[in-house]
């Protein structure tokens, strides 16, 4: 075996199939950045700037092809920077997202649940945050309750809500 064949065994070879599936992982990557508010990429903090205006133009197209040769353009761009770091951030932003959501509905399902049974959902609810003041759990949702039933504006609940939601901040520091 000569130096030539030995060089030849040490090139790793990608196939054309290999190829064209990295490429639509990349086109899909970037399929979520286009999804994402323009509050959400920045905070991505992504310094290719080619790639975001690419991204943000990609939001404005309409057209059907139009669309997809943006898409692919934003693949062929993603091809010249980390897309793994990218990656990370998007995931990250969206257990973020999911985090958020998760937490948004124990706080509703802890107001309906005190709304709906009253009292006895109060332990419940201090079971969930411990520091919570009894006392005005029981007044917010005696008053929510009241208007309720006498169908004026719900403005005891929103701030039934806005004690709870407080509460979860607490906690969560």
């Amino acid at each position: 075996m000569t130096s030539d064949d030995n060089d030849i065994d040490d090139i790793d070879v990608v196939s054309k199939s290999d190829r064209k599936r990295q490429s639509h992982a990349l086109q899909a990557l970037g399929e979520r950045l286009v999804r994402l508010s323009e509050s959400q990429l920045q905070k991505l903090s992504l310094d290719e700037e080619s790639l975001l205006a690419a991204v943000r133009l990609a939001k404005t197209i309409t057209h059907h092809s139009g669309r997809r040769r943006q898409m692919q353009y934003i693949g062929k761009l993603m091809r010249s920077i980390d897309a793994s770091k990218v990656s990370d951030a998007l995931d990250d932003l969206t257990k973020e997202s999911t985090e958020a959501k998760a937490r948004e509905h124990l706080i509703e399902g802890a107001r309906d649940a005190l709304l709906a049974r009253g009292d006895e959902a109060l332990s419940g609810v201090l079971d969930i945050w411990p520091s919570a003041d009894r006392q005005m759990l029981r007044n917010l949702a005696r008053k929510a309750q009241s208007e309720k039933q006498r169908g004026t504006p719900p403005v005891h609940a929103r701030k039934l809500f806005r004690y709870l939601r407080s509460l979860a901040d607490v906690a969560e520091s």
